[in-house]
């Protein structure tokens, strides 16, 4: 990433590049927003619920990524021009084609194609190289598919139902399964939709692509974080089920039923996020340059010369 550097009297806005360009692009990306409202609004009702609250939080971020990332624009090439204008008809005739089948979901992630040809029309090939993870990000502010989210769901329940039965039973309590339910003795557990961890998963893959975007890391490190997003959020909701069924067993229902409603979501949160820190600090061990050699004048006798080397 290039550096601009301001000169004297100039305002940090300058940074932002051609002023005729940045207008530009400001009222493309409100005239989409104006088109998009009503998209956005009914995506703004499932933020409401449990499922998809940080969707409040992913317009937000992608601001601060944006300025984080931003570079100053240029005036695009035509051939920049003319795939941005097709990326944009594109986005518009899938819109189109989404309302008159009635599907909600890709008339809402129509909006990002449009966007990114909005990018690449105002400032070029350059610019769309540092916009597109920005644009990208913002899927995570819509919801997930009918299709998909009842697909996920019963595999989901089913997996966290196995394992924490599993944990239990190693353990040492008298854990049985029956289908979606786990007994305890005399007492039923039910692993309900609210605890096949759909949720968790799609708020911290959120999170880990986020991570993955503002960190200073290979790109095959990058993948890894967001990859391991998937196990981290599904072992800590079945450590959170587990822990439940071990409360109702030695402290009371009452108890676990609190823990389990009320504490749970404040926990599996940090959880998740101490155990992806845990996977940053190996990543970072992982590769270690060494700074002496790679620094060490050649030899020109026979190789490089190092620290410690001994002398032929």
């Amino acid at each position: 990433m290039t550096e601009t550097t301001l000169t004297s009297g100039s305002s940090p806005l300058d940074r932002l590049g051609p002023r005729p360009l940045v207008i530009t692009l400001i009222l493309l990306v409100l005239g989409l927003v104006y088109v998009y409202w009503n998209s956005l609004l009914a995506a703004a009702d499932k933020w409401d619920t449990p499922q998809y609250s940080h969707g409040y939080l992913v317009p937000l971020f992608a601001l601060g990524l944006l300025w984080f990332r931003w570079q100053p624009l240029e005036s695009a090439s035509p051939s920049a021009r003319w795939t941005g204008l097709g990326l944009l008809a594109g986005g518009l005739l899938m819109r189109l084609a989404a309302a008159y089948v009635n599907m909600v979901i890709p008339d809402m992630v129509s909006l990002l194609p449009c966007l990114a040809g909005v990018f690449l029309m105002v400032g070029g090939w350059r610019t769309i190289r540092w916009a597109w993870p920005v644009v990208g990000f913002l899927v995570f502010m819509f919801p997930l598919p009918d299709i998909l989210e009842r697909g996920l769901l019963t595999p989901l329940q089913e997996f966290a139902t196995i394992c924490s039965n599993f944990l239990l039973q190693t353990l040492g309590l008298p854990a049985y399964r029956e289908g979606n339910r786990i007994l305890l003795g005399e007492l039923q557990m039910g692993v309900v939709d609210a605890c096949s961890g759909l949720r968790m998963l799609t708020i911290f893959i959120a999170l880990a692509c986020g991570i993955a975007l503002i960190t200073e890391r290979p790109w095959w490190e990058k993948l890894l974080i967001i990859i391991s997003a998937v196990p981290i959020a599904l072992l800590v909701n079945i450590l959170r089920i587990t822990v439940t069924g071990i409360l109702h067993r030695t402290v009371g229902s009452e108890i676990a039923n609190k823990v389990f409603h009320d504490l749970a979501g404040w926990v599996m949160m940090p959880m998740a996020l101490g155990l992806l820190y845990v996977e940053l600090v190996l990543l970072s061990h992982l590769l270690i340059e060494d700074q002496d050699y790679a620094e060490a004048p050649l030899d020109i006798g026979g190789g490089p010369s190092y620290p410690g080397a001994n002398a032929a």
